[in-house]
């Protein structure tokens, strides 16, 4: 394929980051460097009290380009950084990329020359780096950290200059029933990170025993009520062969021109959009069907092809067998606020659809695990309103400790004979997603769904386990249909469209065909299988599967030509896809930096022959030419955006840095309303510390030195322990329903989980679910008469109006007169998304919160 000429576009700084940051009135000088490591955690774009520009952040600028042709995609991204300093610098910047992207180019433009990378092993490519770095030569590094999440360094950037980084790769698109996904990630989301430190990094996580790497894939977000100081510009050119139908993107505004039916020219509106969520394109072609095809390409490396085989149409038969569905819901810090809403009402929406012989259970996690009933239980109306209001009962924080609700919820499948389907709702974000893929393969008797809730969602994890898991995965944005999605969900539960794939290649001469075991198919979806062929030949292959417990046959003629020089990218989807079942045979190993040497080998000299980025292999590009002066460069790392629709306070505290639990875990989420604790889980007779944060709900409490403990209920409920010599604070006893399963709290749902909540408690968690904890706590001291305004208040009340940043629904007309009724006064409308920046009287608060139309409402901050 060929690639459009790039455009170039100039970088105002927004409307919106003016008025954000001269509200901030933030002083800095021109570079902040940490004393005892010597890294920032970015500069960033600030203005003087005159209104002038002080700092600028080093990378000012991503531009993405991608041209899609058929379902294969071959996307352009070029970062723009740039040193504002007196000194030279070098910038680091931790970013995502698709999580099946074959990433097979990297080049750097200094000045005007072009700097092709070289692909070499990951040691060797940084040991030139940091020779190139040392002796003050313009330098560039491109590490992969996960399939989805990668580090970008530019050193001896001098001050002054600009330096151009371009990074290509090509993928595959997502199809399902009739239509296409295009899906760029624009923002690595905060990781909850397990394991006991093992030392500091630039990430506001450390490494640990469990995450060896967690600092390299946890970036610092940007300080509270600032810009991170770049911003990103996308272009698609559309070619789908066929005529298309309702191109359209839920989660950014888009200009979409069409040269013809088949083509289409789609662009962010906005072309310097803050990258705080994943762009979704989706688009319809027509007839609703995709057709059979093969791709091949044949020169001097051999042949290699891609090939798509339609799926059956769905047989209307309905499996309506007794189902043992168990649901997982996760409450940590990271789904407050508007995830964990979405995930509650799509559960619910599920919990409404079940069966009367069918058995279900509910398992809740955060820093610590909770389980409804010991067993899974009939869906009788009385278990039913139990799940509800248990399911009512949770809210988002603490950390995600992922890993014991993966046991206690597949553990069990092991020793029955009858499948378990259970389904996890989470947004993923953790950085044990190898070893937790590696744990769901151990598990063969259970399917493994999942819905992927939110705006930037870790799609490799979910990707894997519902891979591994014999499932399917969804994601539920924040604006999709909770309903729709519930009712796919049962449809593909009650009703496999085909199972039990396999290909019969009936004697023709192919190779290393991937995937090597074929992924049943849950809905519309055609089977796509990549591999090589030795020679020229034809003749034809057969698809066998069952349909509704019937054979499904279909025969399939195909020829592989002797020579075929087009589709060359066909070699990099190969060679990406064998190293993505080479890295599945050893994910445990992976996670813990131990991966087998022969995998580790193959798997290097894979992306050494075919160009190709992975764990394994890196890109590196120096400019030989230029020689800098002035010793080593200062290291200045890039911050990124909290994704939209996540509760900073949540993940990183009132002080804007990740919160401790315990030594056992350096790198607990920080939930609103508590303070840093220890939550007990029951094992046996043994108590057993694990990593939490208490009082915000979902089963957090807190533990302190002066003897208080959770009790097994768990909703932050506190009561009165005693502290062991090992600081282990011991509950005085659990609830007579309580028990212990798998290192979870279990409770009888023939019992009462905890006592029920007041209607304070209820009111207050309703109003948390929409407003940041600065404006509940106004509200909540207003009701009381109390003259005592906390110094939060300050920053961003004053005259009696509080000027906030709200988070719509939608701007209809209707919207807009709610807000004035309330007297609203617009100071500042984003075009480009659902935000408006203005003030409200304080008195209104609590009526703003109640709006539908209104998403979400934080203060907008003053220093």
């Amino acid at each position: 394929m060929t690639s459009n000429s790039l455009l170039r576009f100039s970088i105002p700084f927004t409307i919106a980051s003016i008025l954000a940051i001269a509200y901030c009135l933030i002083q800095v000088s021109e570079l902040t460097v940490t004393a005892q490591t010597e890294q920032s955690a970015g500069a960033l774009m600030v203005l003087t009290p005159d209104g002038k520009q002080k700092a600028q952040c080093p990378l000012k600028h991503t531009d993405v380009k991608a041209e899609i042709s058929g379902f294969l995609s071959r996307v352009v991204v070029t970062q723009d950084f740039e040193n504002p300093f007196k000194e030279k610098i070098e910038a680091v910047y931790v970013f995502p990329l698709p999580q099946n992207a074959a990433v097979d180019n990297m080049s750097m433009l200094v000045g005007d020359r072009v700097v092709r990378g070289k692909i070499l092993p990951r040691e060797q490519a940084q040991a030139v780096y940091e020779a190139a770095k040392t002796s003050g030569q313009v330098a560039s590094l491109l590490d992969q950290e996960r399939p989805n999440i990668f580090t970008q360094s530019v050193a001896n950037i001098l001050p002054g200059e600009k330096v151009k980084i371009t990074i290509s790769y090509v993928e595959t698109l997502k199809y399902e029933n009739g239509a296409y996904e295009f899906v760029f990630p624009m923002v690595v989301a905060p990781r909850y990170v397990p394991g006991d430190s093992t030392g500091a990094g630039a990430g506001f996580a450390p490494d640990t025993t469990q995450v060896p790497d967690g600092s390299r894939i946890t970036p610092r977000p940007a300080p509270r009520g600032m810009r991170a100081g770049h911003d990103i510009s996308l272009d698609i050119t559309l070619d789908a062969g066929l005529a298309i139908e309702n191109v359209a993107s839920k989660t950014h505004d888009v200009s979409i021109e069409r040269a013809d039916v088949a083509r289409a020219h789609v662009r962010l509106k906005d072309q310097a959009t803050i990258p705080n969520k994943d762009f979704i394109l989706r688009y319809d072609v027509s007839g609703k069907s995709i057709q059979d095809g093969l791709l091949t390409h044949r020169l001097s490396k051999g042949g290699f092809f891609t090939m798509i085989l339609q799926p059956p149409e769905r047989v209307t038969v309905e499996d309506i067998t007794p189902k043992e569905l168990i649901f997982v819901l996760d409450t940590s810090g990271s789904m407050s606020g508007f995830p964990i809403e979405k995930a509650k009402e799509t559960m619910k929406l599920a919990l409404d659809n079940l069966y009367p012989a069918d058995t279900f259970n509910l398992i809740t996690f955060s820093g610590d695990t909770h389980i409804l009933f010991e067993q899974p239980v009939a869906a009788t109306p009385d278990n039913l309103q139990k799940a509800q209001a248990f399911l009512t009962s949770r809210s988002g924080g603490g950390g995600t400790e992922m890993m014991t609700a993966i046991k206690a919820a597949l553990d069990p499948s092991d020793k029955q004979n009858h499948v378990r389907i259970v389904c996890f709702m989470t947004d993923g974000l953790v950085g044990n997603d190898m070893a937790i893929i590696d744990e769901v393969k151990k598990h063969s008797n259970a399917r493994v769904f999942a819905f992927g809730i939110g705006g930037s969602v870790n799609r490799f994890l979910l990707d894997k386990v519902t891979e591994y898991g014999r499932g399917e995965v969804e994601y539920v944005g924040l604006n999709d249909d909770g309903s729709a999605a519930a009712k796919r969900f049962y449809e593909r539960v009650r009703n496999p469209l085909l199972t039990d794939i396999s290909v019969e290649w009936n004697g023709l001469p192919v190779a290393d065909v991937y995937p090597q075991r074929i992924p049943d198919l849950f809905s519309a979806k055609p089977v796509i299988l990549t591999g090589r062929y030795l020679n020229g030949a034809a003749g034809t292959i057969r698809l066998k599967g069952k349909m509704s417990g019937n054979d499904f046959v279909r025969d399939i003629p195909v020829q592989f030509p002797d020579n075929e020089a087009r589709h060359d990218v066909l070699a990099a989807l190969w060679a990406r896809q064998r190293i993505d079942d080479l890295m599945g045979q050893d994910y445990g190993g992976l996670q813990r930096s131990e991966m087998k040497p022969e995998l580790k080998e193959t798997i290097t000299q894979l992306g050494l022959e075919y160009r190709l980025m992975t764990q394994f292999t890196s890109f590196v590009a120096v400019e030989e030419m230029v020689v800098t002066d002035g010793g080593q460069p200062r290291r200045i790392d890039v911050p990124v955006e909290v994704p939209e629709g996540m509760r900073r306070d949540a993940i990183y505290g009132e002080a804007d840095v990740l919160r401790v639990g315990s030594s056992k875990n350096l790198s607990s989420f920080y939930s609103v309303g508590g303070s840093p604790g220890q939550v007990v889980t029951r094992s046996g007779s043994k108590s057993k510390r694990a990593a939490g944060a208490g009082g915000g709900g979902g089963g957090a409490g807190v533990g302190s030195g002066s003897g208080r403990g959770i009790s097994a209920g768990g909703s932050g409920n506190v009561g009165a322990g005693s502290m062991r010599p090992s600081g282990t604070v011991q509950p005085p006893s659990a609830p007579p329903a309580a028990r212990s399963v798998a290192n979870a709290v279990v409770i009888d749902g023939a019992g009462t989980p905890e006592p029920p909540p007041s209607a304070d408690e209820l009111r207050r968690r309703q109003l948390r679910a929409k407003g940041d904890a600065a404006i509940v706590a106004l509200i909540e001291r207003l009701k009381k008469n109390d003259t005592n305004a906390a110094p939060t208040e300050a920053r961003f009340v004053s005259d009696g109006k509080a000027e906030l940043q709200i988070w719509l629904v939608d701007k209809s007309e209707k919207t807009l007169a709610e807000l004035k009724a309330l007297g609203f006064e617009l100071m500042h409308d984003s075009k480009a998304s659902m935000l408006v920046i203005g003030r409200v009287p304080i008195s209104k608060l609590e009526a703003l919160l109640d709006l539908k139309s209104v998403r979400y409402v934080a203060p907008l901050l003053k220093n």
